[in-house]
């Protein structure tokens, strides 16, 4: 059996028939007939031979293989093949140049060869309804999966493609080819109904001629680098029913041409940078079902005539700039499924008439500026499988309709003004997923809520529940997410936590939770563990599995040294145990965690010398070490860290697992003389290092002027001594530079005048002297508190001139210095004498009764003549 996109092919004609042909010749055998109709010198009833029947069934067998293999007229056409042949190669040739192995697995091609009919081949379709039997299908997709990040395929390799007229299915989509498709070859599909050609690394604009290929039903370009706007060509594809640019790089407007696509059934212009309105000329498309423009920028207002489209099953604009409210007209689409309006601009109420489409599944409208009207009450007439009304606004306790959703598997009230406590239904109803985050919720948990097999998100953070945890926790043993942070939970972790065999994450943070042991997970699936700011003792647990690679401890009480066995998070990349009671020396055996990114001890009791071999840690880009009681110098291999050379673009946040927002352990840092936290979001676009308030001697390495990519550099409250190196004039990205309360002398480098980043400068309680570098950054640091106690600096920044050099002094120079000095002094003296002498002016006045005296009679009599 073949199949085709939507029906196109059915049971191949000449399979068929060789198929009953040799039943039938089969069938005459074994009844002793077919020896007559081939030896017609045999009696009709003639006694069986072996030997004789043998060798006709060998005749029948290179006979059947005569007529129905090698007949040409039933083979697939020679330049078909040939041109198939020819993309084999090519594209072989150029995955083995690419790739750094001995070989290139093209999956789906060992059948290709010449010995062979095409139309027998793996991912090759004939039209069995046609005598020549030509080439209809091509499934091409993801034939280099393994090579994928190191191979590059030329849009060379579709050249021979273009030969095949006769196409009506062709799939190259996830082979990264790249560079710019030949429109003259698109031409040649005149036939072609799907074109899949999504995930590759095509760029340039989209070719005119594939707007001419008229039959076209299916065309996705997602995930590419087209970009330009579409050609006013599109609106040839009368016969369109499905249309995908999805995730390409595609600038500017949607072009009102897209109106004259009338057949178009579905229209997905997902993940591009389009930008402006949603052309009116959309309401041309009435057969219509499914409208996909998420994620672009697209601003202006959602045409106000959208309930037009009656057959709207998807309606999806999520994650766009739109504004205005939603159109009353959507309660209109009553074969709408599918409705996603979230994270837009979208303002107004919230219409109620919603709630009356009977086939709507799916209702996304967070994220915006919208508001519930909590004094209506509402009965839906549908049956939701997700609802998302995040930052709607909605007050009181959570709507009891929802009891009414039997089928609802997604839920996200968050960031709303409910209170209340968790209602006893809705633990019964056993949803998959529950975000009621950012609430004013209160109250302890029913335990009932974790006998559910289906809950696999439940986030609660940022509310006011209090109590312990329900012992009974790990029978839900299908959670993922467990985000209970930022309440007033109690009491120790309970060991039942431990039979989540798929939990992900565990965020228990800022809570009150206790005690000096921790539950010993069991290898599983746990990654990112936030345990920060609670009440634990006791030593630092390191009771997780190998898959941990967020481990957030800090702001505790944990005590002892730092655990040897921390090397066994072999994936480890976050270890933030900040503020606890940590004592000892730095162990060596750090520098064998690899993966590490983030390491922020501040604020523990830790003593020694910083190991040398930290320098090692090729992805460490935040280093905090501040607060703690280290000696020595600071490691001259520092320069090595080329995390802070150029940082790393691997940093996983939980936000890329899943696709609604989650906020997980924002990094605590000294960020701009302030402490601040860094969203996990975007952490991996920090570089920050900082040794501040130790007991740090010797000089300043020169290599940390090779940490370009730095955005924080704190060296401050040490015992540094020696000259600033002028090396830190290279670190081209800090905005941040405290050099302040060390024993660092000699002047300020020039090279710091290079500094286009800076923002915040303190090298005060220092013994500098000199003048201030000017020009660039250095120009706006003028707070003299960045300057303070130091033995002679002077500049413009500090309204100290500066003296001029030895060779400057001669009489000329000496005369014109002099001449400066005067200009300065009166301008100085100019600045003070004027009000001194304002102030002496009027007490003079004063002394002398001038306010106090009558005015003179030739006044008044003048003010009288003057009168009258």
């Amino acid at each position: 059996m073949c199949n085709l996109y939507n029906g196109l092919l059915t049971v191949s004609y000449s399979q068929a028939v060789a198929a009953q042909l040799s039943l039938y010749l089969n069938t005459l055998a074994t009844k002793n007939l077919l020896i007559p109709l081939l030896l017609s010198s045999t009696p009709p009833r003639v006694k069986r031979n072996p030997i004789q029947m043998a060798i006709v069934h060998l005749l029948l067998r290179f006979l059947l293989i005569f007529i129905f293999s090698c007949k040409p007229i039933l083979c697939c056409p020679y330049d078909q093949k040939q041109a198939l042949l020819q993309f084999k190669s090519i594209l072989f040739r150029e995955s083995l140049a690419n790739s750094s192995s001995d070989d290139a697995n093209l999956y789906g091609l060992e059948s290709w060869n010449s010995s062979s009919d095409c139309c027998l081949w793996d991912r090759v379709i004939c039209n069995s309804h046609s005598h020549s039997q030509p080439v209809i299908s091509l499934d091409l997709s993801s034939l280099v999966p393994l090579m994928a990040l190191e191979t590059s395929v030329t849009s060379e390799v579709l050249k021979p493609l273009f030969h095949i007229r006769s196409l009506m299915i062709l799939d190259i989509s996830s082979n990264f080819i790249q560079g710019e498709i030949l429109s003259d070859g698109l031409a040649n599909f005149t036939k072609l109904v799907h074109l899949d050609m999504r995930e590759n690394n095509f760029n340039s604009s989209i070719p005119s001629h594939l707007f001419h290929l008229t039959s076209l039903q299916f065309l996705d370009l997602s995930s590419n680098s087209f970009e330009g706007e579409l050609s006013s060509e599109v609106g040839s594809l009368q016969n369109l029913n499905t249309l995908k640019l999805d995730e390409n790089l595609l600038y500017g407007e949607i072009p009102a041409e897209i109106g004259n696509l009338t057949h178009l059934r579905q229209l997905t212009l997902r993940q591009n940078k389009f930008s402006g309105g949603i052309p009116s000329a959309v309401l041309n498309l009435k057969e219509l079902e499914v409208l996909d423009l998420q994620n672009n920028s697209l601003s202006m207002e959602i045409p106000a005539r959208i309930g037009e489209l009656s057959n709207l099953s998807t309606l999806a604009l999520s994650r766009n700039r739109l504004v205005g409210g939603i159109p009353s007209t959507i309660q209109k689409l009553r074969n709408l499924e599918t409705l996603k309006l979230d994270y837009n601009l979208l303002s107004g109420l919230i219409p109620p008439r919603l709630f009356n489409i009977k086939r709507l599944k799916y209702l996304d409208l967070g994220g915006n500026n919208l508001t519930w009207n909590n004094s209506v009450k509402v009965t839906p007439k549908f049956m939701l499988s997700s609802l998302s009304l995040r930052s709607c606004q909605l007050a009181g306790n959570i709507p009891d309709w929802l009891a009414t959703q039997k089928n609802l598997d997604f839920l996200d009230l968050s960031e709303n003004e409910l209170e209340g406590t968790f209602p006893q239904w809705l633990s019964e109803m056993d949803v998959g997923n529950i975000i009621l985050s950012d609430n004013k919720l209160e109250g302890s948990l029913p335990p009932r809520l974790f006998q559910s097999q289906n809950l696999s998100v439940l986030a609660l953070s940022r509310n006011n529940f209090s109590g312990e945890l329900p012992e009974n926790i790990g029978d839900a043993t299908e959670i993922m997410i467990l985000m209970l942070g930022n309440n007033r939970f109690t009491g120790s972790v309970p060991e039942s936590i431990t039979k989540i065999y798929r939990l992900l994450l565990l965020d228990l943070s800022c809570n009150k939770l206790s005690g000096s042991s921790f539950p010993i997970f069991p290898d599983f699936l746990l990654s990112y563990i936030d345990l920060s700011s609670n009440e634990f003792t006791g030593e630092v647990p390191v009771t997780f599995g190998q898959q941990t690679r967020i481990l957030a401890l800090g702001q505790n009480k944990f005590s002892g040294h730092l655990p040897k066995n921390l090397t066994e998070l072999t994936q480890l990349e976050h270890l933030d145990l900040h503020s606890n009671n940590i004592t000892g020396e730095l162990p060596e055996s750090l520098s064998q965690i690899s993966t590490l990114q983030v390491l922020n001890l501040r604020n523990n009791s830790i003593t020694g010398s910083i190991p040398e071999t930290l320098s090692n840690l090729s992805n460490l880009h935040i280093l905090d070490l501040s607060s703690n009681n280290l000696v020595g110098s600071i490691p001259s291999k520092f320069g090595n860290l080329t995390g802070m050379i150029e940082p790393p673009n691997t940093y996983s946040t939980i936000s890329d697992v899943f696709t609604f927002s989650i906020e997980f352990h924002n990094l605590i840092v000294n960020w701009k003389k302030s402490v601040q936290g860094l969203s996990s979001h975007n952490l991996d676009i920090y570089s920050f290092l900082d040794l501040s308030r130790n007991n740090l001697s010797d000089k300043i390495p020169e290599s940390i002027g090779e940490l370009k990519s730095l955005k924080s550099l704190n060296f401050s409250y040490n015992q540094l001594t020696g000259m600033i190196p002028k090396s830190l004039g290279e670190l081209q990205s800090t905005e941040t530079l405290d050099l302040s309360h060390n024993k660092l002398f000699g002047e300020i480098p020039s090279s710091f005048a290079k500094l286009q980043q800076l923002t915040t400068l303190d090298l005060s309680n220092n013994k500098l002297e000199g003048p201030i570098p000017v020009g660039g950054q250095m120009d706006t640091m003028d707070d003299p508190n960045y300057y303070a106690n130091n033995s002679g600096l002077c500049g413009m920044q500090i309204k100290v001139p500066c003296p001029l050099p030895d060779h400057a002094k001669s009489p000329e120079n000496s005369q014109q210095g002099e001449s400066e000095e005067e200009i300065w002094f009166v301008l100085e003296g100019a600045a003070l004498g004027f009000p001194v002498g304002l102030v002496s002016t009027i007490a003079v006045i004063y002394a002398s009764g001038y306010f106090s005296r009558p005015p003179p009679r030739h006044h008044r009599r003048y003010r009288s003549r003057h009168r009258g």
